[in-house]
C-alpha cells in the first residue's frame, strides 16, 4: 500500500498525516485457503460512523476491499471488486465527501489481479500517488 501511495515508512505512519482504519478492529480468522475472513458483521455498524465522524478533516478514503467499498460507496458500489476499482473515475466525479478511491487488496494474493488489470497500475496509481503527494506535501 505504501507503494501504490508513493510515501515512505516514516510518513505512512505519522498518524497526523495518515489514518489506517480497518472495518473491524479484531481479527476474524483465516478461511480454508488461509485468507482473512470477512469482517464481522456488528463492527462496523457500531463504530465506523462515530469515529470517522471524529476525523473531520479526512477528505480521501482509500476502500481496501469489497467489504470497505460497499460500507462506503453503498449503491455507488458495481457487482464486482473489479467494476468498482473500474469505475474510479466516475466515483471521483460524483463529488461524494469524503472522496474514495477503490482498491483492491495490495497482496501478493492479488497479484493476477494486477497483471490482468493493467490500467489499475497504468491509470489509477499515478492519480492516486498525485493525489497523496498534494494532501502529504503540506
Amino acid at each position: 500500500l505504501r507503494e501504490w501511495m508513493g510515501v515512505a515508512p516514516d510518513e505512512f505512519y505519522d498518524v497526523a498525516r495518515i489514518a489506517i482504519v480497518p472495518m473491524g478492529f479484531c481479527f476474524p480468522g483465516l478461511d480454508a485457503k488461509g485468507g482473512d475472513l470477512p469482517p464481522r458483521r456488528e463492527c462496523a455498524p457500531a463504530w465506523r460512523a462515530p469515529l470517522m465522524a471524529l476525523m473531520p478533516q479526512v477528505d480521501l478514503v482509500l476502500t481496501i476491499g469489497r467489504y470497505a467499498q460497499a460500507w462506503h460507496l453503498g449503491a455507488l458500489r458495481s457487482p464486482s471488486l473489479t467494476e468498482t476499482v473500474k469505475d474510479w473515475r466516475v466515483l471521483w466525479a460524483s463529488g461524494k465527501q469524503p472522496r474514495v478511491l477503490p482498491l483492491p487488496h495490495p497482496s501478493w494474493r492479488n497479484s493476477g489481479w494486477l497483471k490482468r488489470n493493467p490500467w489499475f497500475e497504468n491509470e489509477l496509481l499515478p492519480f492516486l500517488k498525485a493525489e497523496i503527494a498534494d494532501r502529504t506535501s503540506s
